[in-house]
């Protein structure tokens, strides 16, 4: 595997850029939420990487299809039919009302009309996306340096996927939570969470490990990539993984590996390989996993 060099992604450099490109992956997310039919576990609801950021996939609309895509290297957000037409928008310095304003303004222009419930999800203290005038930040270069970490991710659970032969999830970023993951199963149903909302109970109805990348919002203040398991198996926080960095993280319950812990390392590509490897086979070994049946030789 090539080593590339990773860019620097500092949360306290980017917060506020990445809060209110949280808000607006939201506003496109639930358009797709609205436009496709439920598979399991949200599949689809999220956004995939593209060789310029970030989209929706093909949506059907009536006859037509519709895909929409952030573009972090023209700073556009794209509105495209599959009959030829064609709206975008600039990302740029605005609010989350002045971005949803337009946004749904440019869909009108495409004949598309849709409803979409205006509450964020998976945050603290939620506004309003017409109402939101607090997230209005946007620097370009930070944007294109996090589409450029997930494009990295992408390649590494790549290389990652052929090793596990059961029920994967595809390479996706969920906007609720803003990361970016791959989840694999065992194939066993999970017992029911106590206290889970409707999302919770589909999400986590099967035995899952997920691994992933998230920059640094909900209070951790700092990009990494993690690997969890759900349920927690009995254990797990006591193993020790590889690389040395990488360790177990008892408020998030999971292993977490610090994005600016791997950037360095010769090979980030290598190291971040290793872990999602190692952090797997503790989770999958703690959890009675049926690993001859499951992992490829």
């Amino acid at each position: 595997m090539t080593a590339t060099k990773w860019p620097e992604l500092p949360w306290s450099a980017w917060s506020d850029t990445a809060n209110t490109l949280h808000m607006w992956t939201q506003i496109v997310g639930k358009t797709r939420l609205a436009l496709t039919p439920l598979q399991n576990h949200w599949w689809n609801v999220p956004l995939y990487v593209t060789a310029r950021g970030l989209t929706t996939s093909a949506m059907d609309y009536g006859d037509d299809v519709l895909d929409i895509e952030f573009d972090f290297l023209s700073h556009e957000l794209h509105m495209r039919l599959g009959s030829g037409r064609n709206e975008s928008l600039a990302l740029k310095p605005r609010s989350v009302a002045d971005f949803y304003q337009e946004y749904m303004q440019r869909l009108s222009a495409l004949g598309i009309s849709i409803k979409i419930w205006p509450m964020p999800v998976e945050v603290q203290n939620p506004i309003r996306f017409d109402l939101d005038t607090q997230h209005h930040s946007y620097d370009p270069e930070y944007a294109h340096r996090f589409w450029q970490i997930l494009v990295h991710t992408e390649k590494v659970l790549r290389a990652w996927a052929p090793g596990f032969l059961g029920k994967v999830s595809p390479a996706h970023f969920f906007w609720g939570s803003f990361d970016f993951a791959v989840t694999r199963f065992s194939g066993r149903p999970a017992p029911p969470r106590e206290g889970a909302d409707s999302i919770q109970r589909e999400a986590y109805s099967h035995e899952v490990i997920s691994a992933g990348f998230w920059p640094g919002n909900g209070g951790y203040g700092a990009a990494a990539f993690y690997c969890y398991a759900a349920p927690v198996p009995d254990g797990l926080s006591e193993k020790k993984i590889e690389p040395a960095a990488a360790s177990w993280d008892k408020n998030l319950g999971e292993f977490i590996y610090r994005y600016d812990d791997v950037r360095v390392q010769p090979s980030p590509e290598v190291a971040l390989l290793e872990f999602f490897e190692n952090a797997y086979s503790a989770a999958a070994d703690a959890a009675k996993w049926d690993r001859k049946a499951l992992d490829r030789g």
